[in-house]
């Protein structure tokens, strides 16, 4: 299944729009958390939350595609990804992915 923020596919015609599709993933780690803070206070990439931060991209847009595939899709079109930090001291990570489900030809 072709997954594009574009409005189109170069070179294909949608020839079906099926609807509004998304995913989400929620994701935490207290320790990371913690070792995040002392990262953020001296400077640098925080680089504990980047394997996270994919994991949960990953999973969102499987869930996303797997919304699209139930409705016939193979392809969803003018994706965005959404990040949200949760809790009461931004512990919790929320992405949440969004398109188009449509046919293309």
């Amino acid at each position: 299944m072709i997954i594009t923020t574009t409005h189109a596919v170069e070179g294909k015609k949608i020839t079906q729009y099926l609807g509004l599709v998304s995913g989400s993933s929620i994701g935490t780690s207290f320790v990371r958390d913690i070792f995040a803070k002392v990262v953020d206070f001296t400077g640098g990439r925080v680089f504990t939350y980047e394997p996270e931060l994919k994991k949960a991209c990953l999973s969102a847009i499987s869930e996303m595609r797997g919304e699209a595939a139930k409705l016939g899709a193979n392809a969803i079109v003018g994706v965005d990804l959404d990040f949200e930090s949760l809790g009461g001291k931004g512990s919790i990570l929320m992405v949440s992915p969004t398109g188009t489900a449509v046919v293309i030809s």
